[in-house]
């Protein structure tokens, strides 16, 4: 059997008739042995005294308004691992994932926000499956499993050509019959009108699981911002939900504001399940909001759904009396789940001014 070996450290031993692959400028199909044969690419000029098979194709230019293939796979298998760097404005990137010959990507989202970095600046990132290294280096570890074929396109929807280096790690075999799609939607409102929740999923059917969230957050208001609750509801709920969170710092992994005590100051943090990874506060003269990035993987607790999943968050401030202020805040968000189906029903991305980040 070309069974796929779990990528688990409890099973790291197992033996496994699974093939491993890879897609890169390098080898831009994944076949065996063809890695290192470019003759041409943006590595060429630097090659020219050693020939072919001394990085001749370390990354391609994807020119403005085009879309570019990053990967093509048929057969069965699971995508692994996934490492980019990227030039340009990542709001203006937007990576797709399709399985199984879907039309619709089950991943439609700017390139940035996927991996945790929405304000368009490098950000550290070291959690378990997502992490950001030094200079700008996006790494992916979700297990993306598929059964006939998957494609992954960038589109750059700027005005400026861009440079863009990738490798897509991944294994051919088969796949569990249980073995869910991974999915991921990205939202943005800007401002969110008074007294209106974010909606970070909305539409969803299918059977599956929520395995996490990466928020961008603008703070258009003084003071604290993060008293509102998450809330999901799954299958029969209606009014209200299954599973409500105490606020927001709280279901970030946070508590009492991130607030170093010492300092009197937000406490950046990255774990492995949680973290608050990027603070971008006023400098006194143009960069006036409050800007934060924060992610909460459910890893270890992820919320089961057998029919339909909702899930939503209120921005709340205080206002005077010890009385709550509904905000009116920039949220952008990326929900991450696995369901049954290779497609779900898509939420249009906002248009390329509402996605940008100044």
């Amino acid at each position: 059997m070309n069974r796929l070996a779990s990528s688990s450290w409890s099973s790291i031993s197992r033996l496994s008739e699974a093939r491993s692959r890879s897609i890169s400028p390098e080898n831009r199909t994944g076949a065996p042995g063809e890695g290192g044969r470019a003759a041409e690419g943006t590595g060429a000029g630097c090659a020219r005294d050693l020939g072919v098979g001394w990085k001749v194709s370390p990354s391609v230019v994807i020119p403005a308004g085009s879309v570019f293939t990053l990967a093509d796979i048929e057969g069965e298998g699971v995508i692994q691992q996934i490492w980019m760097t990227l030039s340009g404005h990542w709001r203006f990137l937007i990576l797709r994932f399709y399985w199984d010959n879907e039309e619709v990507p089950a991943i439609e989202c700017p390139a940035g926000d996927f991996f945790c970095c929405g304000w368009g600046s490098y950000t550290p990132v070291s959690s378990l499956p997502v992490c950001v290294n030094p200079g700008s280096a996006f790494n992916c570890y979700w297990e993306m499993p598929f059964h006939t074929h998957a494609r992954i396109t960038l589109e750059n929807i700027s005005t400026e050509d861009i440079v863009a280096y990738y490798q897509i790690n991944y294994s051919l075999g088969e796949v569990p019959v249980d073995s869910a799609y991974f999915h991921a939607q990205f939202r943005r409102v800007n401002p969110l009108p008074y007294k209106e929740v974010y909606t970070i999923l909305d539409g969803i059917e299918g059977c599956g699981h929520y395995v996490g969230t990466y928020l961008a957050w603008g703070v258009n208001n003084s003071g604290w911002w993060g008293e509102g609750e998450i809330k999901f509801y799954l299958d029969d709920d209606e009014e209200f939900p299954t599973i409500c969170g105490t606020g927001t710092e709280d279901y970030f992994g946070g508590s009492y504001n991130f607030e170093n005590k010492e300092t009197k100051r937000y406490q950046e943090f990255s774990s492995p399940y949680s973290g608050l990874a990027q603070v971008l506060c006023p400098d006194g003269l143009y960069r006036s909001q409050q800007r934060f990035g924060l992610y909460r993987w459910h890893l270890c607790d992820p919320i089961r759904f057998r029919e339909r999943i909702r899930v939503t968050i209120q921005a709340l401030g205080w206002r005077s009396g010890g009385r709550y202020l509904p905000l009116q805040d920039d949220i952008a968000s990326v929900a991450f789940w696995y369901q049954d189906t290779p497609a779900h029903k898509p939420h249009p991305l906002p248009d390329k001014d509402q996605l940008e980040v100044i």
